[in-house]
């Protein structure tokens, strides 16, 4: 019976051990979301007024701005499927 209970003791403590570090992984990747967060948030708000000024101009020199814009979106993009995997 001692056994028994030693052994329930020494899986309890495992569980709590995983638990522990889950907690501790868990915390850090929610910090790690935030930051890309932030950064992502930053790159759209830069790249905004350049889809508004590439709204304006589509037809006049569209070529060069739409292959920058499509750079600069698809670079977005990856980071919003990156967070997406993330969380």
């Amino acid at each position: 019976m001692a056994d028994a209970k030693e052994q329930i003791t020494k899986a309890a403590e495992h569980l709590k051990q995983q638990r522990d570090q889950l907690r501790v992984k868990l915390h850090l990747a929610k910090a790690d979301a935030k930051d890309e967060w932030a950064r992502l948030e930053k790159q759209w708000e830069e790249m905004r007024p350049k889809l508004d000024a590439a709204r304006e101009e589509a037809g006049k020199t569209a070529e060069s701005v739409g292959t920058a814009l499509s750079l600069a979106m698809e670079e977005l993009k990856r980071g919003y499927d990156r967070l997406r995997k993330r969380l």
